[in-house]
């Protein structure tokens, strides 16, 4: 196909190469990311005003289209926070250190967890569950916070969507474009995952096994101190209970009247009264009821999380396995999801503060909105620069009409390398992995699958390569790029939020395992295959 490149896809192409430079550099890409938006838009239109409101309209298209993953980051963090408040969260991941009792144990239990649940019902909803459940115990357990999002990431966004074995939508779409059997890419799909995701997790175990701690539940305080002071009001005093004595700080909330909480137990969930009574005081005595109350409570939620993600999970088999209930389709599976964390956050703040519950449970809302944009908002403009490549949504960023169709940028650009490749086995299967990666740039993690599936089946015969080893080849790319393992704009960003850690050094740390892993899984599919 003849691409005629004009002025306006080579200042694309160099914004793209000076964001790459610059994420090298571990610097900051929002400002370089506006001004290639700004510039894109001005020479395509030859209008400053276009130039000038295509930055805003670039961060709103993105803001439509990411919200959902910044909302249910919002209220499942709320949740969290009523079940810190009433002392269930440290019962509910006990019965997990029975398994999970140091680093090693920890991350393989989080990476098998991961990919099953993951290639089941894809990363949409199992990044939440196991946010919800697995990382706390993970991280009491030694592991740190960047280990955590990594292991997810390569297991859920990358091993087990870039296979996508069970659903096989992924397939499906390399194939058709193709025009060979689904199954057979599939089967490739399945072995090259396992060899990415393999390499990916053995670097990633040693390179960051360093970095794990002993087991304590001071992991645990610290790294949720840390997500409070990063989401809580600006004033804030010296912890003097910080971990190791450090002094660390947590926001400064104001104080509820009524009875402190109790300190709960780790180990059992005992509650330790504030005042300890005494024969001669029958006040002081009978003060310790309450907390028996409120330990019982929280017991009740501890129990109850996980049973209600537990009866989402059989929903989900019972719906994709059997005719009992419909199948969930689309974004439902993790509607759900935000929608059990939102009951369990109104029945734990309705527990904890009787009187006050209904602003509690803002205030817990409140505080998981900051904390989802605190944290996750400089991706909006970066991902609204990567937008304007795409077709599907370059027409609202450049002011075009509501039926017209957008320049495909990005695609343009990838589907002129595709001329220049060499008549050559090797160099054809890693110019397809290239084009995977660089059509996974805007963040979608299917959207390119077209282009490499109908690139093998050109490309392939005339190299003697299998067409269906080219396209799970291109899958590869295109998914372990757009599908949120190494691109920070994508849905890495619901696992950066989840581990509380920033989702550009979860993406860089991320890059060399898998960049491995896909080079590996290219010189073996051009071998084995």
């Amino acid at each position: 196909m003849d691409v005629q490149l004009t002025a306006a896809h080579w200042v694309y192409l160099a914004g793209i190469l000076v964001i790459l430079a610059t994420m090298a550099l571990r610097k900051n890409i929002v400002v370089p990311a506006v001004v290639a938006t700004f510039l894109t838009a001005l020479v395509f239109s030859g209008s400053i005003v276009t130039g000038l409101s295509s930055i805003f309209n670039a961060s709103l298209v993105a803001a439509k289209e990411l919200f959902n993953i910044f909302l249910i980051i919002a209220m499942v963090t709320a949740m969290l926070g009523a079940l810190r408040q009433l002392g269930a969260d440290r019962l509910m991941v006990a019965p997990f250190r029975r398994v999970m009792r140091a680093g090693t144990s920890s991350f393989l239990v989080l990476a098998a967890v991961t990919y099953v649940i993951s290639l089941f019902f894809w990363p949409t909803p199992a990044v939440p569950l196991v946010g919800a459940v697995l990382i706390p115990v993970a991280i009491r357990a030694g592991l740190s916070p960047i280990s955590v999002g990594m292991v997810i990431a390569i297991c859920g966004q990358g091993m087990a969507l870039s296979s996508d074995y069970i659903i096989k939508v992924a397939p499906g779409i390399s194939a058709s474009a193709a025009g060979v059997d689904a199954d057979a890419v599939a089967d490739k799909a399945l072995v090259l995952s396992l060899i990415v995701g393999g390499t990916a997790l053995l670097i990633t175990y040693f390179s960051q096994k360093r970095t794990w701690r002993t087991p304590s539940p001071d992991l645990l305080t610290e790294w949720e101190a840390e997500a409070d002071s990063g989401v809580g009001e600006p004033t804030s005093a010296p912890d003097p209970s910080g971990p190791s004595g450090t002094g660390s700080t947590r926001p400064v909330r104001p104080q509820r009247s009524g009875p402190p909480p109790p300190v709960l137990g780790e180990a059992a969930g005992t509650a330790t009264a504030v005042l300890a009574p005494t024969r001669d005081d029958a006040s002081t005595f009978e003060a310790p009821q309450p907390d028996k109350e409120r330990r019982g409570t929280a017991k009740a939620f501890a129990m109850l999380v996980p049973l209600a993600y537990l009866a989402f999970i059989v929903y989900l088999m019972l719906g994709k396995f059997t005719d009992v209930v419909p199948p969930l389709k689309g974004g439902e599976a993790a509607a759900i999801v935000g929608g059990i964390a939102s009951l369990v956050l109104f029945a734990a703040a309705a527990s904890t503060d009787k009187g006050g519950f209904l602003e509690t449970t803002s205030d817990h809302l409140v505080d998981g909105l900051v904390f989802a944009f605190k944290a996750m908002g400089c991706v909006l403009p970066i991902a609204g620069f990567f937008f304007i490549g795409n077709p599907d949504f370059a027409a609202p960023i450049l002011g075009l009409s509501s039926d017209a169709t957008g320049p495909a940028i990005l695609f343009d650009l990838v589907t002129s390398v595709q001329a220049h490749l060499p008549q050559n086995a090797f160099v054809t299967s890693f110019g397809i992995l290239l084009i995977g990666l660089v059509a996974g740039l805007d963040g979608s993690g299917f959207s390119g699958l077209p282009l490499t599936g109908a690139l093998s089946g050109a490309l392939g015969p005339a190299v003697d390569v299998d067409p269906a080893t080219l396209a799970a080849i291109g899958q590869m790319g295109n998914i372990w790029s757009g599908g949120g393992v190494i691109i920070a704009w994508s849905s890495l960003i619901a696992v950066a939020g989840f581990a509380r850690v920033p989702v550009l050094d979860l993406a860089r740390k991320c890059f060399l395992p898998v960049m491995a892993g896909l080079v590996l899984s290219t010189v073996f599919a051009v071998l084995v295959f």
